[in-house]
């Protein structure tokens, strides 16, 4: 399990989108869209198609294999 500093402030969401290129869990924005797409991305085991969901911190986000935290 990775942590995954934001730039946002303390307790501030941030959209799922946004996470996966910081995290550098995808190169492109477009990248999102065709993992979101095939079903590949879940948020607190829950599978997720939303680019636009908000995350806080504590969410897990597992994407290929590898789960990240949102701190």
């Amino acid at each position: 399990m990775r942590e995954v500093h934001t730039s946002k402030g303390s307790g501030e969401p941030i959209r799922l989108g946004q996470f996966l290129k910081l995290a550098d869990a995808v190169e492109l924005g477009s990248d999102v869209k065709l993992l979101l797409d095939a079903g590949s991305v879940e948020v607190n085991g829950v599978v997720e198609t939303r680019r636009g969901r908000q995350l806080a911190p504590g969410d897990v986000v597992s994407v290929r294999g590898e789960q990240l935290v949102v701190h």
